[in-house]
C-alpha cells in the first residue's frame, strides 16, 4: 500500500515551494498536491509543479493534481472570475482584496487531508502567509489552529498535523530561507495576472519582487514592468 511522511500543497508558488523544501528535509517521503481551482494562471502553476516536482524527484504516484474548477463556477474572486479586474498594488492595507477564493483553502485543505490520511501521512505542508495575504481570513492562524481542531475530529486517527512553516516570516525571510535551502525558485510563479511574463504590477508580484529586493537577491523570473 502506498505510503508518505508528508504531504505538500505546492501550488507552484515561491511559499509552496519552501514548504516543500523543508518537508523534503525532515521527512524521507514526501508526496505533492496540487490544486487547479480555475485561476487565471492554472495553466503556468501546474507547469511549475510539475518541474518542481521533477527537480524534487518525487515519484509520480506520490504527485496528485486535482480539479475543483467549479470554484469558478461560483466566482466572487479576481482569480477565477474573468470579469473581475486583477488589482494592482496599491500598498499594504487593511481589508480583503478582490483576489480572496471565498473559502478556498478550506476546500483544497479538506481535499490534502484525505490524500494524507489515505497514505498514512501525519504532516500537511501549506504555504499560508500573512504577509502575502493580509486580508485573507483563511490565512491567519487563527483559522489553522480551528481547522487543526476540525482534523482531529474528522478524520480515522486524527493525527494529521497541519504545518505552516511560512506563516509569520516576511518575504525577505522566505526568500532568505529558500536561498539556504537551495530551492529552485526559478521554477515558481506567483504572478496573479498573467502566464508569459509577469505583470510586475499585481500584489502577489509586488510582494514577491520588494521580498528578493530586501534580501539582495535577484528573482530569477522576467517581469514585463
Amino acid at each position: 500500500m502506498l505510503k508518505a511522511d508528508a504531504v505538500v500543497l505546492l501550488s507552484g508558488g515561491m511559499d509552496s515551494l519552501v514548504c516543500a523544501a523543508l518537508a523534503l528535509k525532515d521527512h524521507k517521503k514526501v508526496a505533492f498536491i496540487h490544486m487547479n481551482y480555475g485561476q487565471r494562471t492554472s495553466h503556468k502553476e501546474q507547469f511549475c509543479f510539475e518541474k518542481i516536482s521533477a527537480f524534487y524527484a518525487i515519484p509520480s504516484e506520490l504527485q496528485r493534481m486535482v480539479d475543483l474548477r467549479f470554484l469558478s463556477q461560483i466566482g466572487g474572486s479576481s482569480l477565477t472570475d474573468q470579469n473581475m479586474s486583477v488589482a494592482t498594488f496599491d500598498g499594504d492595507k487593511p481589508g480583503i482584496p478582490s483576489s480572496y477564493v471565498p473559502f478556498r483553502n478550506s476546500i483544497i485543505l479538506s481535499l490534502a487531508v484525505s490524500w494524507a490520511e489515505v497514505l498514512g501521512a501525519q504532516n500537511l505542508y501549506i504555504g499560508a502567509n500573512e504577509e502575502d495575504s493580509p486580508g485573507y481570513p483563511d490565512c491567519r492562524k487563527e483559522y489553522y489552529k480551528a481547522f487543526q481542531e476540525v482534523i482531529h475530529l474528522g478524520t480515522k486517527d486524527g493525527k494529521i498535523n497541519i504545518e505552516t512553516p511560512v506563516i509569520s516570516l516576511t518575504k525577505q525571510k522566505i526568500v532568505e530561507l529558500g536561498v539556504k535551502l537551495q530551492a529552485p525558485f526559478e521554477l515558481t510563479w506567483s504572478c496573479y495576472a498573467e502566464s508569459g511574463q509577469a505583470c510586475g504590477v499585481c500584489d502577489s508580484c509586488a510582494l514577491r519582487l520588494r521580498g528578493f529586493k530586501m534580501a539582495n537577491v535577484k528573482d530569477p523570473i522576467s517581469y514585463r514592468k
